[in-house]
């Protein structure tokens, strides 16, 4: 049986999402959905990644408190990944 590295599986997740994150900005701008993503839509993607992370824990928190839509779930998603692809590396170097 070959090994397989666990933090593959999780960069591929963060990557996903990152295209999922990008496509669901352009749904929401009312373009139709491209059959493929163009450099600027993923730039997009990681500024709403970088300005989701930058957000402080009480604006997040008071997120729980009413329903948030799917382009938050995902950067909410991406974010518990790159923080568990980060536990990992660090108990890794440890």
């Amino acid at each position: 049986m070959p090994y397989t590295d666990p933090l593959e599986p999780m960069l591929e997740r963060a990557e996903a999402l990152r295209h999922q994150i990008a496509r669901r900005l352009v749904e929401e701008s009312g373009a139709p959905p491209p059959p493929s993503l163009s450099a600027d839509q993923l730039a997009a993607a990681d500024e709403a990644i970088a300005a989701w992370t930058e957000q402080g824990e009480e604006e997040q928190d008071q997120r729980a408190f009413r329903p948030i839509g799917p382009l938050q779930e995902l950067l909410a998603e991406h974010r518990e990944m790159i923080e568990r692809i980060v536990e990992l590396q660090d108990r890794r170097l440890s």
